[in-house]
């Protein structure tokens, strides 16, 4: 009787998108790694797949906790997230130019991508007691700096993807707190102004990769090959793609990361235009059933959680798809629940066990 009254109070429709994309990702990261290393295997879907069922215990376990709890440990997780970032620089691994990961025995933990969740449920806890009150700078800059120690952190590893989110997330959830306009349009046009200065602070990499993103012509065998490889295969796949498995710069490896940063591009060839509508289609579904959520949510912590998730997914779905499309730099953002990696599959289940712990306590208010 108990699992039959959650399951009614249960975003039914959020589930099974979510895991109807999971889905979808096994089968596209399984075409696009099955011959990678010269043999067929299917380590990454096995791994990918393996982390998924435990995830669903995540998920249940997330949806049942009551979230309210989970204001009176911001500052115990604030301190936990610093200390694993931190703990990224002394005992991190490196690959791709980047520190970023910490080697578990056989498992790869990325801390910045639960450094997302954290934060979004840190920066709740403080502006749940200020929506409406954030007017002057006074009021905002302590939110700023809280938000801006973890951030350097992550750019310092580094991880401009990562650090983007970061501000994604609190931009959307100082705009659902009601921050005066005038000061959100101030940091933007302040931003626009010290994008020279930052400039020089950019490695060299990311430097080339903003140059390759104006010009993909100017370095097509370095920087811009990624960019040019993915618009190839999207391009190639035209309205009903080549068909799964028969993809030809996925298959043959001329795509770059085609089971991480460019994956999309994986779906264009192998599934068309119509597989990406598809897709899109299914992360519209999502990131609305979200943001019903958070509009509908009765207390403002709730509220605010709800709108950190959803700015988190919306932005890394713009940014992915915007990137293997040519349209924005390549910064190397995951597709949610798409992407293969553990710890970003891990933290966007979370983050879906949040929605529905919000969501179905809503209900049970209601009814």
């Amino acid at each position: 009787m108990f699992i039959k009254r959650e399951w009614k109070n249960l975003d039914k429709v959020m589930l099974i998108v979510s895991f109807l994309i999971v889905c979808i990702s096994l089968c596209i990261i399984g075409s696009a790694t099955h011959i990678n290393k010269g043999a067929i295997n299917y380590d990454f879907v096995a791994k990918q797949g393996a982390a998924f069922v435990v995830d669903l215990m995540i998920i249940l376990f997330f949806s049942r906790f009551d979230y309210a709890k989970l204001k009176k440990y911001a500052k115990p997780l604030y301190i936990i997230n610093l200390l694993m970032l931190v703990a990224v620089m002394f005992v991190g691994t490196s690959a791709l130019g980047a520190q970023r990961w910490i080697q578990l025995g056989p498992i790869t933990l990325q801390p910045s991508e639960f450094s997302k969740l954290i934060m979004i449920i840190c920066t709740a806890s403080i502006l749940s007691d200020r929506v409406g009150q954030l007017n002057t700078w006074r009021q905002v800059l302590p939110i700023g700096l809280y938000v801006g120690i973890p951030f350097l952190l992550v750019l310092k590893q580094p991880d401009l993807g990562t650090s983007l989110v970061f501000m994604a997330i609190t931009f959307g959830m100082l705009f659902v707190g009601r921050i005066k306009m005038s000061l959100l349009r101030n940091v933007f046009l302040a931003g626009v102004v010290l994008a020279p200065v930052g400039w020089h602070f950019l490695k060299d990499y990311q430097k080339s990769r903003i140059t390759v993103f104006l010009n993909p012509n100017a370095d097509p065998f370095g920087a811009g090959y990624h960019i040019i490889q993915s618009k190839i295969a999207i391009g190639s796949g035209m309205l009903f793609g080549k068909g799964l498995f028969q993809g030809t710069q996925s298959q043959l490896n001329f795509l770059p990361e085609n089971h991480t940063d460019f994956i999309f591009s994986v779906i264009g060839e192998e599934l068309g235009f119509l597989g990406c509508i598809f897709l899109l289609f299914l992360y519209f579904i999502l990131v609305y059933r979200g943001l019903m959520i958070a509009k509908d949510c009765k207390d403002s912590f709730g509220m605010m959680l709800a709108t950190g998730v959803v700015s988190m997914w919306a932005f890394q779905i713009l940014v992915n798809v915007g990137m293997t499309c040519g349209i924005m730099p390549v910064t190397g953002i995951p597709l949610p629940f798409m992407s293969y990696g553990v710890s970003a599959l891990t933290t966007n289940m979370m983050g879906l066990g949040l929605l529905l712990s919000i969501y179905m306590r809503q209900q049970t208010m209601i009814f």
